[in-house]
């Protein structure tokens, strides 16, 4: 059998998956984004002096709001009931690398939801330094992991 497309129907037309008949099952996905930064950016981050203010901060919660709302930007997923959203940053010598964690108990994996807290974060960061930092560059938006536990 061949792989198929999930979200066509059998005319080919966009279609939203049905998963109605699948189980609830705790579900949880990592995903990772890197945003290069100059050096000297990373020192403005680091000692809090980007002038709009304090720049993970407000990347973290950006990263949580659109893990919220990714049913609403991507046309096809289903909105879920988000258990736990988390954003970490790590500091490199070249710019911040950006893990994101998303879990659910639902019938349809949060992929989407970690994948999209982690591209809004990097965006949110390269917003708030534009100004000091016309070189930056997001990058390498990936799954890390998903994995799904089914429910006692």
């Amino acid at each position: 059998m061949e792989p198929r497309l999930t979200h066509t129907n059998e005319h080919g037309e966009a279609s939203m998956v049905d998963v109605s008949a699948k189980p609830p099952m705790k579900r949880t996905a990592v995903a990772e984004a890197r945003i290069l930064l100059e050096a000297e950016t990373l020192l403005m981050i680091q000692a809090n002096q980007v002038q709009k203010g304090d720049v993970l901060a407000v990347a973290r919660i950006a990263a949580i709001q659109a893990a919220k709302q990714t049913a609403s930007l991507i046309p096809l997923c289903h909105p879920l009931p988000l258990t736990h959203v988390g954003a970490e940053f790590s500091l490199r010598s070249d710019g911040i690398t950006i893990t994101t964690t998303a879990s659910t108990v639902a019938g349809t994996g949060v992929e989407m939801e970690a994948l999209t807290a982690a591209s809004v974060a990097a965006l949110t960061i390269y917003d708030m330094c534009k100004a000091v930092d016309k070189t930056m560059r997001v990058e390498g938006l990936r799954l890390v992991s998903k994995e799904k536990v089914e429910m006692a």
